[in-house]
């Protein structure tokens, strides 16, 4: 059991990070007040071969772990938790579950494109009535010859307004429940699809959100991912990456929180001292910090193991650690941060000081990914069976 990282995950950490710093940390804030977008910080990210990190170097990728992408992430979500979203629903939502899932042909058509970053990638699984109830989705693909008709709505789709390629998730058997789940590659250009609204949020602001219509989308049957009513698989095998991995966001966003009530408590001087001196200062500071390292640690074992997993080892044991993963630095996220608005005091209510756009993108993870209830119900039931 080694508990440091090797040399290639230091480098990526300490690479990604100091570009974070010096590309992104200027307008983060701008990014965050106008909900925009930033193109050109995305398409630096691509420039750095992040895009599809988790995809063998013959199709673009990088030909690296699922710890990779966490680790790029959690460097991300320092500075821009907003932008460490969109990165996500991209490099694994999208491009990690397509290339484990796709067959030789789709993995040739579409991976270099999303590895290079020059198409964006999302998944679209939720709908208006089917967010926690995953297998309760009403979105319908019917064959006609050569294609698939799609008809239905998927809500809250992270880069729904800018991506190229969608996973998305329909019911080919609607009598079969779970067993008649169907995946498809959905492009935006197909005849049927649309974006029809940017959603806005209370966080995460600058990642694009929307609501995605297919009315009567004509979709090439080659375009079938997996094959036709063994969706579920894919979907669950793909929740659990997405689990694992996403945990470290919380963990990047809860680490600058942290630091910057460190860097004010220190310079808040209270009573003729700073109140860094304080023991009830003191004692927050301490409880952030065992936290994060707590979430970390487990974030970083659960992308291990989900690996693992990929390649036949493990069984369902992953089922619980990644729901587990996301539940503990969800929750820990949100404690953390409004532990370190509070040390900010009245400033920290301020929006010119950066700490409330942390507490504002900390909760999104207790409800997105599946919530935390269900993550605890998972958790629960992987207990019971074994």
């Amino acid at each position: 059991m080694d508990f440091e990282l090797g040399p290639e995950h230091r480098m990526l950490q300490d690479t990604v990070y100091r570009f974070m710093v010096r590309e992104v940390a200027p307008i983060a804030d701008q990014i965050d007040r106008e909900d925009r977008f930033p193109e050109e910080a995305w398409r630096k990210l691509s420039e750095l071969g992040l895009m599809g990190i988790t995809v063998p170097e013959e199709y673009g990728g990088g030909g690296q772990d699922l710890l990779a992408a966490a680790l790029v992430m959690e460097q991300i979500a320092r500075i821009c938790p907003g932008l460490a979203l969109s990165y996500g629903a991209h490099t694994v939502l999208c491009v990690d579950t397509l290339y484990h899932n796709a067959n030789e042909e789709q993995r040739r058509r579409y991976l270099p494109g999303l590895c290079s970053g020059a198409v964006i990638g999302a998944l679209a699984l939720t709908e208006p009535n089917a967010g926690s109830d995953a297998v309760g989705i009403q979105t319908t693909a019917r064959r006609e010859g050569d294609y698939y008709v799609l008809n239905g709505t998927k809500m809250f789709i992270t880069n729904a307004p800018v991506a190229g390629v969608f996973v998305t998730y329909t019911k080919t058997d609607r009598a079969a429940g779970k067993r008649g789940i169907s995946a498809f590659i959905v492009e935006k250009h197909f005849p049927g699809f649309s974006v029809t609204r940017k959603l806005e949020k209370m966080g995460h602001r600058g990642s694009p959100t929307g609501e995605v219509v297919l009315e009567d989308c004509r979709v090439p049957a080659a375009n079938l991912l997996g094959k036709e009513n063994l969706g579920v698989a894919v979907m669950m095998s793909g929740l659990d990456r997405e689990r694992a991995s996403l945990a470290a966001i919380q963990v990047g966003l809860a680490q600058e929180a942290m630091e910057m009530a460190i860097r004010y408590a220190k310079e808040r001087v209270q009573f003729g001292q700073p109140i860094a001196s304080f023991q009830l200062i003191q004692a927050k500071l301490a409880d952030m910090y065992t936290s994060i390292e707590a979430a970390r640690l487990l974030t970083y074992k659960a992308c291990v193991l989900a690996d693992r997993s990929e390649r036949g080892g493990k069984g369902t044991e992953i089922h619980k650690l990644a729901a587990a993963a996301i539940l503990f630095a969800g929750e820990m996220a949100t404690r953390v941060t409004l532990e370190a608005l509070q040390i900010h005091g009245g400033y920290g209510y301020m929006l010119e000081y950066p700490i409330n756009r942390y507490v504002r993108d900390a909760k999104l993870l207790e409800i997105g990914a599946g919530t935390s209830e269900i993550r605890r119900l998972v958790i629960a039931r992987e207990l019971i069976r074994d």
